[in-house]
């Protein structure tokens, strides 16, 4: 049995943690939950009391949250190269978690119809849609890739905000997006991990 296994759906945010781990290139089990009873069961709320994937257990140590398990799988494989050095990581810390707070926050509202007033912007976190896009573009149009000039675990989770929100509109569609996207996911753990999730999303159905 695998040491590390991965709870996740194919329809899920449970794609990004499924590419971070083939970005691993660990061996790993992949148990997938079915929206429903399975996620809210006492099993499995007693590795993610929210009741939702994804979730990574490795040995005895379990983690949520697609950021979070990011950055632990980067810090505990270190032979894939998927973190800068200690000293070389205020952009990947930065971007990382401004996708994980202002980015999804902000596209979340957006896609839910709610904007936030001009004269309430200083009281939540991301300001403006507009001010969280143009910030995200200066983030993968600095340097090749947002951590500098190697591909990092916060491309993973950078990359497939990007993706899902230029596939169901709600990103911009500026070229930059498009072409940052286009880098981050010609990998084969991106290909592998994609494939593996589209045909568990055709036995589920």
């Amino acid at each position: 049995m695998a040491d590390l296994t991965l709870y996740t759906n194919p329809m899920s945010r449970g794609r990004i943690a499924r590419w971070m781990v083939e970005e691993t290139g660990q061996p790993y089990e992949a148990v997938i939950l079915p929206f429903g009873p399975a996620m809210k069961a006492v099993e499995y709320r007693a590795l993610n009391p929210m009741g939702k994937v994804p979730a990574v257990r490795h040995g005895d140590v379990v983690i949520t949250e697609c950021a979070a398990i990011c950055a632990y799988l980067a810090d505990t494989f270190p032979e894939a190269r998927l973190a800068p050095p200690n000293n070389a990581r205020g952009n990947y810390y930065r971007w990382l978690f401004f996708a994980a707070g202002p980015l999804e926050a902000a596209v979340s509202n957006r896609s839910l119809g709610f904007e936030v007033p001009d004269e309430r912007r200083r009281m939540i976190g991301y300001g403006s849609f507009e001010d969280v896009m143009d910030t995200l573009e200066i983030a993968v149009t600095t340097n090749p890739f947002v951590a500098g000039q190697a591909f990092t675990a916060a491309d993973v989770y950078v990359g497939s905000h990007i993706g899902w929100g230029l596939q169901f509109g709600s990103i911009d569609k500026r070229p930059a997006f498009v072409d940052y996207l286009e880098r981050v996911t010609d990998r084969p753990a991106y290909r592998q991990a994609k494939k593996k999730d589209d045909e568990a999303m055709q036995e589920e159905r």
